[in-house]
């Protein structure tokens, strides 16, 4: 039964309490990882550093040192002044040749171990938001959902990202969602890869069936629908992988 009770989104949980106190750069890192997993837009404005001290359960001093850290690397940029405060810089749109670059990069078994990792974590998260998830999780992922539709190169990449980020956070299991956002910030960009992507209609589909396995408490419906979808993007993104050693 879904509870109705508020629980954990995405951005929560990038924006909850470290764990360690007084670390530029564990703040830093959660922002980055905001920003490229798309749960903070481009053009957005961000919170204040106090209540970013507050959020992170740091000193503003921190938060000043993160933010210095995040503007050199093109991520944020800060307005004085009236109307001011600290943005998103969202990252620029790769061209085919970085994906096929990158995809190069990686062994053929190194890519199915990644699968192998990433299709265990999702696929319980998926289960278990079944079980656990509220009514406000249900409306956050079928929003998620209906992300990809339409959606091509980065913006289906990050469709894709925040859609299993959304599944992890209505797991409400703090383990999990922190292994989601660590493969998806290590390996999210290569499994996503638009090369080896699903058309936007046939991963909106599946994207819909799982958020509506979870809707209707279905946990191995949810958990099955979620490994296959990830174990065929992988075998995609292995034929590819071959297609590029063998030009």
């Amino acid at each position: 039964m879904h509870r109705p009770s508020t629980s954990p989104s995405a951005r929560s949980v990038l924006f909850a309490p470290l764990e360690q106190t007084g670390r530029a750069e564990l703040v830093a890192r959660r922002l980055v990882d905001a920003i490229t997993l798309g749960v903070l837009a481009d053009g957005e404005q961000l919170p204040s550093e106090a209540e970013l001290a507050e959020q992170f359960g740091v000193s503003t001093v921190t938060v000043r040192e993160a933010l210095v850290a995040l503007r050199q690397q093109g991520l944020v940029q800060t307005k004085r002044g009236r109307g001011g405060g600290s943005f998103v810089c969202g990252p620029r749109e790769e061209d085919d040749e970085s994906w096929r670059a990158r995809l190069r990069e990686v062994s053929l078994s190194e890519l199915r171990d990644i699968g192998d990792h990433y299709v265990a974590v999702a696929g319980a998260a998926a289960r278990l938001a079944a079980e656990r998830s509220s009514t406000e999780d249900i409306a956050r992922l079928q929003l998620a959902a209906e992300d990809l539709d339409g959606a091509a190169g980065t913006a289906a990449t990050r469709a894709e990202r925040q859609f299993h980020l959304e599944v992890a956070a209505a797991s409400q299991s703090p383990r999990l969602t922190h292994q989601e956002i660590q493969l998806q910030s290590e390996r999210g960009a290569l499994l996503w890869l638009p090369l080896g992507h699903h058309d936007p209609v046939t991963a909106c589909t599946e994207h819909r069936a799982i958020a509506a396995a979870i809707a209707q408490a279905d946990g191995e419906l949810a958990r099955k629908l979620t490994e296959q979808h990830i174990l065929d993007t992988i075998d995609r993104l292995g034929e590819v992988h071959l297609d590029l050693l063998g030009s």
